[in-house]
């Protein structure tokens, strides 16, 4: 049979699954292939990831297919059933690794290499998905308008002090819902509900835009905090018309050591797991635990400004720069448990309205 070819597909405001499916079906990349490949499936943008696949092909002599969507591909392995030439799912937000994990297209491994890599917390206990980097969900504070200590726990932000000085995303988004399922895993649904409703009664506009939004809202003072990913903050930095608004705002840690609740930061990741019917096993196990090695997990840091998931890799210069920082280290299955919850609480609370 004929090996796959490598696609750049991104999916895109499909309307319903049957619809999805007859599109993704189409796309060229079918078939079994040959020992020498490895082909993903991936969530990840994929000029993200093409550094690490050409240093992985470039040391194990290992192609590289990719297939990239904005979403569906729980769908689109199960409709592939055992033919699916999927090898290595790639994704961000534990919540879509517990889709994988749940849609039943992923297998576990077991791998002295994977498990010695990756911190218990960040990884599945059986092996199904593993986390690869964190994301960091801080806090955004203007420079001229928030004093020092001023912010110094998530729970604070419920706080009648914050009246109007708040912006947000959308509570829906996955790194709100992650955040609020982390708040009901360590405080329970009353009190995360309580924070819920005080985060959104010290908004100071309507939920809306990305956490670039965000920081921009703080520079221009629309408001005076906001919560965001550490990694928009970087890209801002980068891109010469959003380096102003970035410039103005700097990042603060909640929940670190000396603080009301030090449970540190909470951190949501990217992650992988193998195909359930990967017809490349042994190539599949070499990408993941080199995207698992130092070298990966350095390129991860500087390429993306993403926290390395392996202890002892240091990030890049620029997130150094923002300060050593504690993790919460509540295990990515407890926020996993409670998302659903988080999710049906932000539509209770009328967050978004």
């Amino acid at each position: 049979m004929s090996s796959p070819r490598p696609v750049k597909a991104q999916v895109k405001n499909l309307k319903g699954l049957k619809l999805f499916a007859f599109l993704i079906a189409t796309l060229p990349f079918s078939g079994v292939a040959a020992a020498a490949e490895v082909n993903v499936y991936s969530y990840r943008q994929p000029a993200l990831m093409q550094p690490l696949f050409d240093k992985f092909t470039a040391v194990s002599g290992i192609t590289v297919n990719t297939l990239f969507a904005a979403k569906g591909l729980a769908e689109r392995i199960r409709a592939e059933g055992m033919n699916s030439p999927a090898d290595v799912l790639l994704t961000v937000d534990v919540a879509r690794l517990v889709e994988l994990e749940e849609a039943g297209v992923t297998q576990p491994v077991a791998s002295a290499v994977l498990t010695g890599a990756i911190p218990a917390p960040y990884r599945h206990p059986q092996g199904d998905w593993f986390a690869l980097t964190q994301r960091a969900r801080v806090v955004y504070a203007a420079k001229d308008r928030v004093k020092d200590g001023e912010v110094t726990t998530y729970e604070a932000l419920a706080e009648p002090h914050w009246k109007g000085r708040i912006c947000s995303r959308s509570g829906a988004s996955d790194y709100n819902v992650a955040l609020l399922a982390a708040q009901i895993a360590h405080h329970g649904e009353a009190q995360a509900e309580k924070w819920l409703r005080g985060l959104r009664a010290n908004l100071a506009r309507k939920p809306q835009g990305d956490d670039r939004a965000q920081i921009k809202a703080v520079a221009q003072g629309e408001c005076d905090i906001a919560l965001g990913n550490t990694y928009y903050m970087a890209m801002m930095l980068a891109d010469p018309d959003q380096r102003r608004f970035a410039q103005a705002v700097h990042i603060l840690f909640p929940n670190q050591p000396g603080s009301e609740h030090p449970y540190g930061t909470h951190v949501n990741v990217s992650g992988m797991a193998m195909a359930k019917h990967a017809p490349n096993p042994e190539a599949a196990l070499k990408l993941m635990e080199f995207l698992s090695s130092s070298e990966a997990q350095n390129i991860y840091a500087e390429s993306n400004s993403e926290y390395p998931v392996r202890p002892g890799v240091h990030g890049s210069a620029l997130s150094q720069s923002w300060g050593p920082f504690k993790a919460d280290e509540l295990p990515l299955t407890e926020i996993a448990k409670y998302r659903i919850r988080a999710l049906e609480m932000v539509y209770e609370t009328g967050f978004d309205q």
